[in-house]
């Protein structure tokens, strides 16, 4: 019996880890990014990114298909903020000047969370300053929220201080989101990744893509 029971328990055993080979197949065995990812995605990268309708520097209406037509690194943010910002756009910036020394063309583009001051011709400023190829996108307050969720994003304006309604600080979340044409988005960032962890990480994606 005693053997019976030890085969049993054999055959269970082969059971869960065929089963767990399956599922772990079925999660990540056909994405060719998986080398080039940092970690994990909560709900897959099907969960990130998707349409989007805003307003570039020059006024015009544009789509995510039109933006997003190269490879392009998304950050959310606005040229108002004291720090954070300036230092993530100048980041990113960065990053895609090493990916042009190798070759590889990335689109940087800024996202305003604060349209109320962001205008496309202060966007202008900004985004030229940073690098001249950083494209910069405002829009409605619908518009701007739309994106925001597509790519889950947070951001919310706190009061004015002092009572001036045109100084005000907005919290919000800092990764930058590295989208394909073809594919949609890809990976994300955080804020202590550098320029050439960056530049490192996109470029495997381009490699394989």
């Amino acid at each position: 019996m005693t053997r019976i029971y030890a085969i049993l328990a054999g055959a269970v055993l082969l059971c869960l880890l065929a089963g767990l080979w399956l599922f772990t197949l079925g999660r990540g065995g056909d994405d060719r990014f998986a080398q080039c990812r940092s970690s994990a995605i909560a709900g897959g990268t099907d969960a990130i990114g998707g349409p989007f309708t805003l307003v570039d520097e020059t006024g015009a209406t544009v789509t995510d298909t039109q933006v997003i037509d190269e490879p392009a690194l998304i950050y959310f943010g606005y040229t108002f903020c004291p720090d954070v910002c300036p230092l993530d756009a100048q980041r990113n910036a960065q990053a895609v000047t090493l990916l042009e020394e190798r070759g590889m063309s990335v689109k940087p583009v800024f996202i305003t969370i604060d349209p109320k001051r962001d205008t496309p011709e202060r966007l202008a400023e900004f985004t030229d300053y940073m690098h001249p190829d950083m494209v910069g996108l405002t829009g409605s307050d619908e518009q701007i929220a739309a994106a925001s969720r597509a790519y889950r994003t947070y951001y919310k304006a706190q009061p004015p201080e002092d009572g001036d309604e045109d100084y005000y600080l907005v919290d919000h979340s800092t990764f930058t989101y590295l989208s394909l044409p073809e594919t949609g988005f890809a990976d994300y960032f955080r804020r202590d990744t550098t320029p050439e962890e960056m530049a490192d990480r996109v470029a495997c994606f381009l490699q394989v893509q």
